[in-house]
């Protein structure tokens, strides 16, 4: 019998959770192209990306 949807929602929840955490330790050291691909990043990972992007200034040169 497979996991329930909701079990699999919230995996993915706590593995974005982790991923973005990781990312925003990674934009403290970033250079400005390496600001341009975790933006990218963030885009491709989640469905709130672009709020995030905002939250963290990444869309101003």
């Amino acid at each position: 019998m497979s996991c329930s949807e909701r079990k699999r929602e919230l995996r993915r929840r706590r593995h974005r959770r982790k991923k973005v955490a990781l990312l925003a330790r990674k934009l403290k050291k970033a250079t400005v192209s390496e600001k341009g691909v975790i933006a990218e990043k963030l885009r491709c990972l989640t469905p709130g990306g672009e709020v995030i992007i905002e939250r963290w200034e990444l869309d101003k040169r």
